[in-house]
């Protein structure tokens, strides 16, 4: 998906956080039992990251980064571009959900490990979302991992693609739905499973909407998505598939420990939220066999 070069980025959300060598506790510190259960409902081990006190490295908003002509040219640029997407999007669109939406405190772009809200992670992490600090965190060093580990084809729109997804945690968060489904649970049917599916589809929404977002001037962030583009969001969709995953990694699938769903649930959510919008995205209320 591409920016129109003239698109105003500069109100993103995002910051670059130079390489923290420490592996610190924030924010007071989160215990490993603590980090051990929030590992359970977002679906990334968090545990035995925690440890000594270390000085955090310090932030940069990124303010070489004001137009989509630098967001097509730079991928840090483009994770600001797509903060500032989501932000115009959700704004308008929780009304129509009933949703008292509330901002994210940031997207963090780090190298190799920060502190965070959770406690500490490296870039063997992943990208993910923390609730305690309402803060989203990416190694922009996963999209290689994503294309020279996991096959998927990682464009820009499957980029932003999964900033999309750890938005839609931080909706989930602001409504109580990680909340309420924190039952330490994994498998097929598992609330952690359609927790990552209701945030794919969260970002399959906004994906098909994203060429109507105007920025403060009225010019739409983003051209109207190709057929391509759209192909390359759904391969990095079933590349993070725990059935995918968990073949590459272990040489088997296990589905009893799933947390994030199969490659063509994960597809087929995003499908779903691409077609029929945010209102059609209530992974909770289907039944386990059309989960």
């Amino acid at each position: 998906m591409t920016f129109n070069p003239d698109a105003n980025i500069s109100g993103g959300k995002a910051s670059k956080r130079g390489r923290n060598t420490g592996i610190a506790v924030a924010g007071g510190g989160v215990g490993v039992i603590a980090l051990f259960l929030l590992s359970q409902f977002l679906g990334i081990d968090l545990t035995g990251l925690a440890g000594g006190g270390q000085p955090e490295a310090s932030d940069s908003g990124l303010e070489q980064c004001l137009t989509g002509q630098d967001a097509n040219e730079n991928v840090e640029c483009r994770m600001k571009g797509a903060s500032a997407s989501l932000e115009a999007y959700w704004q308008t669109e929780s009304p129509e959900l009933g949703l008292a939406y509330s901002s994210p405190q940031n997207l963090i772009l780090f190298d190799q490990a920060t502190t965070t809200g959770c406690g500490s992670a490296s870039s063997a992490t992943g990208p993910f979302y923390c609730p305690p600090d309402q803060t989203i965190y990416l190694d922009v060093s996963f999209y290689d991992e994503l294309r020279n580990r996991f096959g998927a084809n990682a464009g820009p729109l499957a980029e932003m693609y999964v900033i999309a997804h750890e938005w839609g945690h931080h909706v989930q968060n602001i409504d109580g739905t990680l909340e309420r489904s924190q039952d330490g649970q994994t498998g097929p049917t598992s609330n952690a499973v359609r927790v990552e599916l209701q945030a794919d589809c969260y970002a399959g929404a906004w994906a098909a909407s994203a060429s109507q977002v105007p920025d403060d001037s009225g010019v739409p962030f983003l051209q109207t998505i190709t057929r391509a583009q759209y192909q390359d969001a759904l391969s990095a969709a079933s590349a993070v598939g725990d059935d995918r995953i968990q073949q590459a990694t272990q040489g088997q699938v296990t589905p009893h420990s799933f947390t994030h769903g199969t490659s063509e649930q994960r597809v087929r959510w995003f499908e779903t939220g691409f077609e029929q919008g945010a209102g059609a995205c209530d992974t909770f209320s289907v039944g386990g066999a059309g989960l």
